[in-house]
């Protein structure tokens, strides 16, 4: 994907207390995403087989064996990825997923 805002999200979550153990997980999809040619879900279950499309070209990834929720918004056309929101299952289960 050509672009994808905002690293600094990313970063954010694995800087906080006790999820240290997410960074390489997140640096890996960060860059795995980056070389990806995605123009349809297919193309990311495809790869991704856990994955959850729910709507809205809204896409939630699993992080460290699903310990974190990672939603990520998908403009297909552009190849945008728009990182929208990375927490815990607990913060994860508090957003409206489709809307973040």
């Amino acid at each position: 994907m050509k672009n994808i805002v905002s690293l600094r999200t990313l970063k954010e979550h694995w800087e906080k207390s006790g999820r240290e153990d997410s960074e390489q997980q997140l640096k890996a999809w960060y860059q795995e995403v980056k070389i990806a040619n995605w123009k349809n879900p297919n193309d990311i279950k495809s790869h991704y087989k856990n994955a959850s499309i729910v709507g809205n070209n809204r896409v939630v990834f699993n992080i460290c064996g699903n310990k974190y929720r990672l939603v990520v918004k998908v403009n297909y056309l552009t190849g945008w990825i728009f990182i929208r929101f990375v927490g815990t299952h607990s913060e994860y289960d508090k957003i409206d997923v489709t809307i973040i």
